[in-house]
Parts: C-alpha cells; structure tokens; sequence
C-alpha cells in the first residue's frame, strides 16, 4: 500500500513538474468571462441541456485533456443567437447517434460559443459560417474541417452523415500521427500579426466587447471578416479579391457527396477537373497535397491558391494525382449570402425585402422583374441621411438600378452584393422607384 502511495504521489509531483512545459505549447486562449453554467443561461444555449459531454467555452482545458487522453479535438463553433444552422447544430450538440458515440468515445469534444479568446493562428476557418468544426491534436496540429455555406444555404452540404465521416477520417490520420505530420502541415494557416479578435486593428467596439459576454455583446465569427476587411483598407491593403474566399469544388469543377464528403458526384463538363480526367464516383484523395476528409478541406487547400492564373495537384482514388490549370478569376462565384459582405463599402443603410406578391399584382410588376419595398431608412448613419436627402422615403418600391428592371430572381442579398461589386463610394447609384403610381428616378450619392 505505502508503494503505491508513492506511486500515485511520484505521477502526480512527475505530471506538476512537466505541466509548465506542456502550457508553452497551447495556443492562448482567454479563459470566459463567466463559467461554462452561468455562460449557458447568458446566451440561452438550449442546444446543449442534457448534453453534458461537451467542453464548454475552454479551449485550454480541452487541449491539456487531449493530451492527457492522447485524442484528437473536435471544437464546434456557434453563434448561439444565430438562427441559421440552428437544427444541425441542435442535432450534432445534443448527440445525434453515431456522431454522440464517436464524440464522447474516441474525441475531446469542445463547444465554442463565442470568439472573443480564441487563438486566430491557430482556428482558421470560413468565418462566414454559423457553424463550423475543427478537429486538432493537442500538439496544435489541424486534423481537418468541416462546416460548408453557399447561396443554396448550409443544409446544402452539411449533413449527420457527412460529419461522421469526416470524424472516422480523423480518427485515421490520429492514429496514423506523428508519421504523416509533414502531410498535415499545409493544413494550418500562417501566423497572424495578432492573436485574438480584440487584438485585430480593424475590430470596431473592443471596449464594449471586452465586457461580459451576452447575447448582444458576443464576439460573432463575421466579424473576424468584417475586421480584416477594415483592417486592410486601414492599411492600403484592400482588394476585392479578399471577398472570394474558400472557393467551392464546383469552382473547378467537382460536385462532391456532401454526405460521403470526398466522393465525386459529378465532374463538370469543360471544367479544369474534367480537362485533367477526373471521373465521377472516385473519391479525392488530397489537394495540394493535404489529405482530405471533407468538402470544407476541399475548400481550405483551395483557399490557399492565388485567384489568378494557377495550377493545382489533386489525387482521385482511381485518377491518381493530376494537375488543374486554373484560369484567372476562378474563385468567382456568388457570395451575397456571406454576413461580412454587409461591412463592405458602399453600404445603403436601407432595408428593403421583396415586394409580397399581393402588391406585387396591386402595382402591375411583371413576372419577370423583381421589386423591393423600403421598409425603413437608417437615418442615424451617413448613408442613410443620403438617401432621405434626395427624397426616398419608406413605401417606395425600387424596380430598376441603372436604368434596367431588376430580375425576377434577385434576391436583396445580390442586390447588396450587386451594388457593392460595382460601384465605389463617392460614386452614384441610379434606382427607379415606384411612389404612388409613377415611376420616379433618383440618383443616390455612395457616401459610406
């Protein structure tokens, strides 16, 4: 018994004396200004009552558990507010079965709730998502991601299934590690110039921000985007190109199983990945020669390339490994649905949904041209001001930009995007509005 004692004290005096060392090597990430209980009641965290498996908003914990356990992180990332994404967060937070079973058994699972201590070297993913996962190993090397948005929404590509594949990948580079760490290092991004959002030169409203979190004072993803977009133009820095991040397969030409998650649906016709003989029903094996596991890896190796003229090395399971010419442009696509397009200039400070179709009868639009209703006009920015200045006024019904009807199928998120892409600030921008029947013309000054 007296042997086993100084055993048990020998461990632990060991595990006190080395744990300094292992601290130099997690990332840092700011402890949360209230405990992980208080925390879920802040933000009304409904998704995870019951669900008590999870690491609550403590990166540091977890990691220093993976280690202990010597498994693999599986960190989710959520806007709590966010309704987007809200049943397949509700599925995977609340355990869904296999995923449950493989999250509690074989994972440390972690549930971040807000940005604000998070180390951005390190967690770098599409910030644009309102749900999107990780997986690292305790040594801070990245495993894979998961977590996919377009204009066709998240439920588009994320699926149950397609994260307990990913989850099953995972699990074989773990245990492949640390021999195929040379294959894995591409899958972390550069060092950033700072370490956490409150640190970003372009984060507006860090000193409210560093108070408590709530529910309306949280740290959101987008707003890692929004920040790097002030802090580029802060700087000279800013390009458009900045906006076309994380590029689909479909942007050089693969549909991939979102369930399967790396298996080929269908190869485009006359795209790069048809030209370089990919077939369709093999599986991608790496791209730029990271291993994959989902489509958000797909995206990520893509996210890397230069959106001009490139070439880039894809292995298919029967294909082998080929090389995609990609021209200039290629990343491309429509990003009206991303929330940090909104923080770009210039911004209209005007809400105006689709006009509803008893309205749309009442006031004679035709099937083919879209209309939108002003609902309100935020005079309390400069833009906003603008506008009531030259005499748009709540109740208009804007029809034409530019001279032109709008199409039948803009929504008022590419029409923001439409705007945004194509004219500058300082410039006008020329809308036909109806009021009462007529048709009127108004030229709108770009002031912010």
């Amino acid at each position: 018994m007296m042997r086993y004692r100084a055993f048990v004290i020998g461990c632990l005096f060991g595990f006190l004396l080395i744990l300094p060392a292992w601290s130099n090597v997690l990332p840092a990430a700011e402890p949360s200004d209230a405990p992980s209980g208080a925390l879920k009641t802040v933000l009304e965290d409904q998704h995870v009552i019951g669900a008590d498996f999870w690491v609550y908003n403590d990166l540091n914990r977890a990691l220093l558990q993976a280690r202990l356990e010597n498994k693999p992180l599986f960190i989710t990332f959520r806007c709590v507010p966010c309704e987007a994404c809200a049943g397949f967060d509700a599925e995977v937070a609340q355990g869904n079965g296999k995923v449950q079973q493989l999250a509690r058994e074989a994972f440390i699972p972690v549930r971040q709730v807000e940005m604000k201590g998070v180390d951005l070297s390190l967690f770098q993913f599409d910030y644009d998502l309102n749900w999107a996962a990780m997986f690292i190993n305790a040594d801070s090397t990245v495993y894979a991601r998961y977590g996919t948005q377009s204009a066709e929404g998240p439920d588009a590509y994320n699926s149950l299934q397609g994260l307990e594949n990913t989850m099953r990948r995972v699990l074989e580079l773990h245990e492949a590690y640390p021999e195929n760490r040379e294959s894995l290092r591409d899958k972390r991004g550069p060092a950033k110039p700072y370490q956490t959002p409150l640190e970003m030169p372009g984060m507006e409203n860090k000193d409210a921000l560093r108070q408590a979190t709530t529910r309306r004072n949280c740290i959101h993803c987008h707003m890692i985007h929004d920040a790097e977009h002030r802090g580029a133009a802060l700087s000279g820095e800013w390009s458009e190109e900045m906006l076309w991040r994380y590029p689909l397969p479909e942007n050089v030409g693969l549909e991939v199983d979102a369930d399967h998650g790396i298996r080929i649906e269908r190869v485009l016709e006359d795209s790069p990945a048809a030209r370089a003989g990919f077939e369709t029903g093999e599986d991608l094996l790496r791209v730029a020669g990271q291993p994959m596991t989902s489509v958000a890896d797909i995206q990520w190796a893509l996210h890397q390339l230069p959106p001009s003229d490139t070439v880039v090395t894809v292995e298919g399971s029967r294909s082998g490994e080929k090389s995609l010419k990609l021209s200039d442009g290629w990343k491309k696509t429509d990003i009206s649905w991303r929330g940090s397009l909104w923080s770009v200039p210039p911004k209209l400070r005007i809400w105006m949904p689709p006009l509803g179709a008893k309205n749309r009868q009442k006031h004679s639009i035709a099937p083919e041209e879209q209309a939108f209703l002003i609902k309100w006009i935020n005079t309390g920015e400069k833009a906003g001001q603008a506008a009531r200045k030259i005499g748009l006024r709540q109740g208009d019904i804007v029809v034409g930009l530019a001279g032109k009807p709008l199409p039948a199928k803009l929504t008022p998120s590419q029409f923001n995007a439409r705007i945004k892409l194509n004219y500058e600030v300082g410039e006008v921008l020329p809308l036909t509005v109806l009021r009462n029947g007529k048709r009127l013309d108004f030229e709108l000054p770009l002031v912010e």
